[in-house]
């Protein structure tokens, strides 16, 4: 059994295969991706121990209870959140913010990098046969650009900004672009802009963009910098949406929110089957976001990979 600890990163074959509890599937890994809060999590983020990852594709291996056995033999992917299930929150709004959530990967959940892990069959959506393992492991990624789509039904703001072309950036100047929007990436470099132009996305140099320019603005850089140029271009009464992970952020000047009144809006998870239904239109030119395939035992490699400026995705594999 191979896994990845970020209590001090290492390959490991020591690690018993997961006993199922009561609705958990077992699930071979196919492919699994490295995010941004991978990378944020090895530095320190939400002090998780375990085994990292939550971006997979795998093959349902066993089952827990009889009544799931039509998920055998499945390739499927999973979204990330466990709720407690009883709580007036997992009632009404589903388990993404249940105070007593674990999380695959990132809370008190071991994650996927590994030859097989686990997750409640309720978590699982199948994959398409049309849609490619290389695909299909954009699908929490994806999901979680498209939440910013479902978010902005309430904003009238028909322009918007995307700073950070990245691994998230990309998506979700995609998405937004297919849901009607217009568009315009911004990055620190010409060489940053290079995909999302020939995505056909407008694009731009967040230094060469004045104060005040934009009424919503979408931060996915994932760095202080980035949240200093979302706040200085979005206009009085405008909305910035947060869609980063930090595992730390050096000191802000956060006067202009008081005094523009500007709103701030988180954004994290997004609806599986609406990104497994674009993926499956081939809408998206995902396969170009791909960066590095690396096996398991060479995850530290795969890392430093992942880590350098302008990398998006780099896949792991068993």
């Amino acid at each position: 059994m191979q896994a990845i600890f970020n209590n001090q990163p290492a390959y490991r074959t020591d690690v018993l295969q997961p006993s199922l509890a009561e609705n958990e599937a077992l699930i071979k890994l196919c492919v699994a991706g490295i995010c941004a809060t991978d990378l944020e999590l090895v530095k320190g983020y939400a002090e998780f121990s375990g085994i990292l990852g939550h971006e997979f594709v795998g093959i349902v291996e066993a089952v827990a209870n009889d009544k799931d056995r039509h998920w055998l033999n499945q390739r499927v992917v999973g979204s990330i959140n466990m709720g407690c299930e009883h709580c007036e929150t997992c009632i009404n709004q589903g388990p993404e913010h249940c105070l007593h959530r674990k999380v695959l990967g990132i809370r008190d959940k071991d994650g996927v990098f590994a030859d097989f892990f686990s997750l409640p069959v309720r978590n699982l959506f199948a994959v398409p046969d049309s849609v490619a393992d290389e695909c299909a492991v954009f699908t929490e990624p994806l999901a979680a650009a498209l939440r910013v789509v479902e978010q902005m039904d309430s904003i009238d703001a028909p322009t918007v900004a995307v700073i950070g072309p990245g691994r998230l950036g990309l998506l979700i100047g995609k998405v937004m672009a297919l849901a009607g929007y217009d568009v315009v990436m911004l990055g620190r470099s010409e060489s940053s802009l290079t995909l999302p132009a020939q995505w056909q996305l407008k694009t731009g140099l967040i230094q060469d963009i004045p104060d005040n320019s934009f009424a919503c603005v979408v931060d996915a850089t994932g760095q202080s910098a980035g949240f200093e140029h979302a706040l200085r271009i979005v206009r009085p009464r405008g909305c910035l949406f947060l869609k980063s992970t930090f595992s730390s952020i050096e000191p802000v000047d956060l006067t202009k929110i008081v005094v523009s009144e500007i709103n701030i809006m988180g954004s994290r998870c997004g609806p599986f089957d609406k990104a497994l239904t674009l993926l499956a239109e081939n809408k998206i030119p995902i396969e170009a976001m791909i960066d590095g395939q690396y096996i398991l035992k060479d995850h530290l490699a795969a890392f430093d990979h992942a880590a350098q400026p302008g990398i998006r995705k780099i896949l792991l594999r068993p």
